[in-house]
């Protein structure tokens, strides 16, 4: 008789593991399955990519590099000197690797404490809610559980020109594990995953070069913002080329060769490392039996609703193998939605007010939608920016760059979208998150009292500008 649980959840990422513990808090007998296993080979590791391999060291390495960014470049102007700083990259990985042990440790006593199972092993969806485990000597027991719950995450995607070869062409975990700083770095793929990891390795001192096959820049993001930040960026050495479709790679005498073509034909580049970061595939090879009763789309995604439900009856899944952006916190908000509603519960996802966020500097944050995307629907809208240029915190942090914006409904003077490029621009879009979440207008920000001085304050102008009542900024001429 296989063991029977309320929910087995294939899957301890962002979205598994919250699952899991929110689903025991709510009187559910939850197992998670996770096949992660610590570098010894001794243990299972819970966090899944975002804990291990994605979020949380790369934010380490970001946090790490942007201090030693300041210490170049920065501290000089402010009156601060120090004298030739200089990296340990052996120690900056200690760092990081530290920060990923405890908090991927503290998933383990949130289990213990709140009564959670953990399986170690590779999950795979059978028909009926069974679920196989085949651990790492390919033993394989069956579990039966009332719901099934897949978050399994998502996969680098790798591309047939530049195939991965160990030391030289790495995917983005390959990236937080250079032993050395590169001399010369190149990077496919301008989105989130490649800006944040070139940032990286171009403070360090790199000399980051990143080939983007698309013609625009960070397409998904309101382009006014996207281009205030491309400027920064390449401010800082990033050279970044749009167009440049990479044809093929080689390896020969410990160097990277990459052939691409740009608006010019086919060019050349030399580089000691190359990172792929062409984007995430949906983690569902082998996961599912033919008689699982879930399907999948042509690109490998889950069939679900609208509350996550699969085809199968009392089968869910959540976060990156699902439709959506492929973000950890949308992972678990998804995650925490289907265990109570699988409790009883009826509540929803509200996927119009889910921020996001890449972890440059300076950052870029936003939430709702862009000028592009409501000129192509063809609503009436409004628009307030305010550049952090004119907000005094950001001058006295030495972080003057970017700019804050508004965008409203013309009538309604509803907020539809909030979009941020600047200094901590990631906790800033969390104004606009809670203000969209209960129906804001611009006004209602507008009307607000701000604390001065804070970064914040640039929300507070953003909104007055909507109406065309800035303070700190001119504004729009009205018509007599």
């Amino acid at each position: 008789m296989s063991d029977k649980f309320d929910v087995i959840i294939i899957g301890a990422g962002p979205g598994g593991y919250v699952a899991a513990i929110k689903g025991a808090q709510l009187g559910l007998k939850v197992a998670c399955v996770e096949n992660w296993t610590s570098k010894d080979g001794k243990q299972q590791v819970l966090g899944g990519t975002c804990l291990n391999v994605g979020c949380i060291p790369s934010k380490a390495l970001l946090e790490i590099s942007h201090k030693f960014e300041e210490a170049n470049h920065g501290f000089a102007e402010q009156g601060i000197e120090v004298k030739d700083p200089s990296i340990n990259v052996a120690k900056m990985m200690e760092r990081k690797d530290g920060i990923v042990k405890q908090l991927t440790g503290g998933i383990a006593q949130l289990f213990k404490a709140n009564g959670v199972t953990p399986i170690h092993g590779r999950g795979r969806l059978l028909a009926n809610r069974q679920v196989e485990v085949t651990d790492n000597d390919g033993n394989t027991k069956t579990y039966e559980a009332d719901n099934v719950v897949i978050a399994t995450g998502s996969n680098p995607i790798e591309i047939p020109p530049a195939p991965m070869t160990e030391g030289f062409i790495v995917d983005s975990e390959g990236a937080l594990e250079f032993d050395k700083v590169p001399k010369r770095l190149g990077v496919i793929g301008a989105g989130v995953i490649g800006l944040e990891l070139g940032s990286v390795w171009a403070r360090l001192g790199s000399e980051v070069t990143v080939l983007e096959a698309l013609d625009t820049f960070l397409p998904a993001v309101d382009q006014q913002v996207a281009k205030d930040a491309l400027k920064q960026f390449k401010k800082q050495g990033l050279d970044i080329k749009l167009k440049a479709r990479v044809t093929g790679t080689s390896v020969k005498r410990n160097l990277v060769n990459v052939t691409y073509e740009d608006a010019k034909g086919e060019q050349e580049q030399k580089f000691d490392k190359l990172i792929v970061a062409v984007g995430r595939r949906p983690n569902t090879d082998n996961l599912l039996a033919a008689d699982s009763g879930v399907n999948l789309d042509e690109r490998g995604f889950i069939f679900v609703d609208d509350y996550c439900q699969t085809d199968a009856p009392g089968v869910w899944a959540i976060g990156d193998v699902v439709r959506g952006p492929m973000l950890a916190h949308k992972a678990s908000e998804e995650g925490v939605m289907v265990v109570e509603r699988i409790a009883g519960h009826k509540p929803q996802v509200n996927y119009d007010c889910i921020p996001n966020v890449i972890y440059t500097h300076p950052e870029v944050a936003w939430v709702g939608k862009t000028e592009e995307q409501l000129k192509a629907e063809g609503e009436a809208y409004k628009v307030g920016t305010f550049p952090f240029a004119a907000n005094g915190r950001a001058m006295a942090a030495n972080a003057a760059m970017g700019l804050v914006k508004i965008i409203a409904d013309e009538k309604s003077d509803r907020i539809l979208g909030f979009h941020v490029t600047g200094p901590q621009a990631s906790e800033i879009v969390a104004q606009g998150v809670i203000a969209m979440e209960f129906g804001s207008s611009a006004e209602d920000l507008a009307l607000t009292c701000f604390a001065h001085p804070t970064l914040s304050e640039s929300v507070h102008e953003a909104a007055l500008a909507v109406g065309d009542g800035a303070i700190h900024v001119a504004n729009r001429r009205k018509k007599k």
